[in-house]
């Protein structure tokens, strides 16, 4: 491999190879620009979880046995805050959106077909309140969603606009879904020119060259283009895209390649400084740099590819686009970077031109006396950082999760502050009712339905209301709407389902019904996706670990470095989110986090901790071959220290780009990686790694 690889940089820095490559990706780049669009093929009803879930095989029973059952529900909020709300200003408005017959809209509630008391179910106990239920065609995505409520919010806005103390909403999972995707679609352009914005601004700052922030930024537009393009290409080759993971994707993909970038045009400085020609002084570079950094985006390709293992499927649809990424990262790592320092040469340091003959090597002023304090205390240094990462990693113990992601929504959002009123006008469960479906070897009459809603309504802590919404022509199956006493989206409510899949066999023995009980929606969803998640936490964390020491074992050729490398990513991890767990309740008032926060955070924060890793300890073992222990590693730190530094500031404020989306898993997820590169780059890289290869690392005979 390394022989390849030498091949490859080696013809890259040449002035035709230089020419060629650079030629090969603006090709490329163009090619892939005619193909079809990234933003034709994302999904909102995107499947999260495995098709052997209880809910999935639950929804799946349900349309087999009601086949005309269901599209997605929606709820039509009509709210007078200073009185009570009129019905024939509500039938107005429904009348009119019923007239402009919106296309995939299948069903509204008829409300003046009702008689007065059944209309009453639909006013809230003070009157101030009417809710409509709307339901949406199946088979819905993508921007239809969105446009709906869009039309639908129009429609209602404007006559309410009419009326004294009228106001409208859409909430409920049709609602939710509209406003998730305009968050989304509002939020990629501001990461995207924020993250822009940001790396711009700070590699100006740090390296004060504004082509040593131009030449990375362009390397990274293109390969942005074609991996964008190429992520399209899956999507017509039948891949679902979950938005999220495109929104993750560009933040991955601006940091790996800046990151990279960096490493390269680090050395090749301190080549251009030892020999005239800028074609030689990247060959060097690169042939000291380039393995390294080809070890590092292969540990991070690898990373990806575990999520496959995965049974989530948010997390199983990062590992071929996240795995697309970064394969062209890598390939442009070691051609369009080097090829694109190398046209430009001594010109992209300017004003700091270095010039042939007039240094040895590049001094970063503060890691100088970092890594003379380092290699002299390493029992102190290493010492006080470890017991700082230990007392902030036992904060995990304070880790709970949120489901309720509404709850997290900007508080202005329609679908939210729909929301919030059914939330306090009604049975909280009625903002998304459980779905249970009975199937049995004989027929229902109606003593065995009123057996049935009677055993379930003597829950009644738990339970609000039982209705039977349908029976199959047959008669041996049944479909109940289950209206919980409590948020179908807190953990209560799910312990109340979990518990209710347990206990329904056993309910319906009691009721002398022999058959099976089948529970969908929202809360039965949360349930299995809560339980599928922490299986895949284990399953991805032992997996990623093990295959980053198999790839540190081949790197370093070691037996304990490995070990000790990647103990201290793993500590690192951990610091990071006991002390993110602690800010963002502190800072933000973010009690709880999303359940596939962790799993974010650990992807990345070891897949891209382990790069520095690799690049302190590679110069390690290159100085080791001429210097003792201890000097070799002063070495390394003085010269990888600014680098990994400026690469550690740059791609923490990257991530934290993502505290602009105003999405809580985003926000937090963004949050937490910031620190945790953060405590990486400059406690972990700078003090405690080499305080363990001191103490580890033997002399070695020169």
């Amino acid at each position: 491999m390394r022989k390849l690889l030498l091949t490859i940089t080696d013809w890259v820095s040449t002035k035709r190879g230089m020419w060629i490559t650079i030629i090969a990706w603006l090709v490329v780049m163009v090619g892939l620009s005619a193909g079809p669009r990234l933003g034709d093929y994302k999904v909102t009803n995107f499947q999260s979880l495995p098709d052997e879930a209880q809910s999935i095989l639950a929804e799946k029973k349900t349309k087999e046995i009601f086949p005309n059952e269901q599209g997605t529900p929606g709820i039509l909020v009509f709210h007078n805050e200073n009185g009570n709300i009129s019905t024939d200003e509500v039938t107005q408005i429904l009348n009119r959106i019923v007239e402009e017959d919106i296309k995939g809209i299948e069903t509204i509630v008829d409300i003046g077909a009702l008689p007065p008391q059944a209309l009453k179910g639909f006013i809230s106990q003070d009157g101030s309140t009417m809710i409509v239920p709307m339901e949406l065609e199946q088979g819905l995505g993508n921007g239809e969603y969105s446009d709906i409520n869009d039309k639908v919010s129009e429609i209602g806005n404007t006559i309410a606009e009419k009326f004294e103390n009228m106001s409208f909403y859409i909430t409920g999972p049709a609602g939710i879904a509209g406003d998730t995707l305009k968050l989304f679609e509002q939020a990629d352009f501001v990461l995207l020119l924020a993250t822009i914005v940001i790396i711009l601004v700070l590699l100006i700052a740090i390296y004060r060259s504004p082509l040593l922030a131009f030449i990375p930024l362009l390397a990274t537009v293109i390969v942005y283009q074609v991996v964008n393009q190429s992520v399209a290409l899956l999507g017509v080759g039948g891949l679902e895209i979950n938005n999220s993971t495109t929104s993750i994707m560009s933040i991955l993909l601006f940091a790996a390649v800046i990151d990279y970038s960096l490493f390269v045009f680090s050395r090749y400085r301190e080549e251009l400084n030892k020999v005239e020609s800028k074609y030689e002084a990247m060959k060097l570079a690169m042939r000291a740099i380039g393995e390294p950094v080809f070890f590092a985006g292969g540990t991070v390709l690898a990373s990806m590819l575990v999520l496959f293992f995965a049974n989530f499927r948010d997390y199983q649809n990062f590992a071929p686009i996240f795995g697309l990424a970064m394969f062209f990262i890598i390939i442009a790592s070691i051609t369009l970077v080097p090829a694109l320092f190398t046209l430009f040469g001594r010109k992209a340091f300017w004003p700091k031109v270095p010039k042939y003959g007039q240094a040895k090597e590049v001094k970063h002023g503060i890691w100088g006396p970092i890594a003379n304090f380092v290699v002299k205390k390493p029992v102190f240094s290493g010492g006080i950082v470890g017991i700082f990462l230990l007392i902030t990693a036992f904060n995990m113990f304070n880790l709970d999760f949120e489901f309720d992601t509404v709850k997290k929504f900007p508080e202005d959002l329609p679908s939210r502050v729909g929301y919030e009123i059914v939330e306090e006008k009604y049975d909280k469960g009625e903002l998304a009712p459980t779905t249970l479906v009975i199937e049995s070897d004989e027929s229902f009459d109606t003593e065995k339905v009123t057996a049935v809603t009677d055993k379930l309504q003597d829950y009644d802590e738990e339970i609000a209301s039982v209705l039977l919404t349908e029976q199959s022509e047959d008669s041996k199956a049944i479909k109940l709407n289950v209206v919980l006493a409590t948020s179908p989206y807190s953990t209560q409510a799910m312990d109340i389902i979990k518990d209710l899949r347990e206990d329904t066999q056993d309910l319906l023995t009691d009721a002398s019904i022999s058959g099976e009980a089948y529970y969908s929606g929202v809360t039965a969803k949360l349930v299995d996706e809560r339980d599928v998640n922490r299986k895949d936490i284990f399953t991805i964390v032992i997996l990623e670990s093990l295959l980053i020491l198999i790839l540190l074992f081949t790197l370093t050729r070691s037996f304990k470095m490995p070990i000790y490398m990647m103990g201290t990513i793993l500590l690192s991890y951990v610091s990071a989110l006991g002390l993110g767990i602690f800010l963002v309740d502190f800072l933000f008032g973010y009690e709880a986090l999303s359940t596939r926060v962790p799993v974010y955070a650990f992807i990345f924060l070891v897949a891209l901790g382990i790069d520095y890793n690799i690049i302190l300890a590679s110069r390690f073992i290159e100085e080791r071959n001429t210097h003792r222990v201890k000097d070799a590693l002063e070495i390394a730190i003085r010269n990888t220290g600014g680098v990994i530094s400026s690469a550690g500031i740059i791609l923490a404020a990257t991530f934290a780009a993502l505290t602009t989306i105003p999405i809580a898993d985003l926000f937090v997820f963004g949050f937490i990686v910031a620190i945790g590169i953060l405590i990486d780059t400059f406690l972990v890289r700078g003090m405690l790694l080499p305080a363990l290869i001191l103490l580890f690392e033997k002399e070695k005979q020169v």
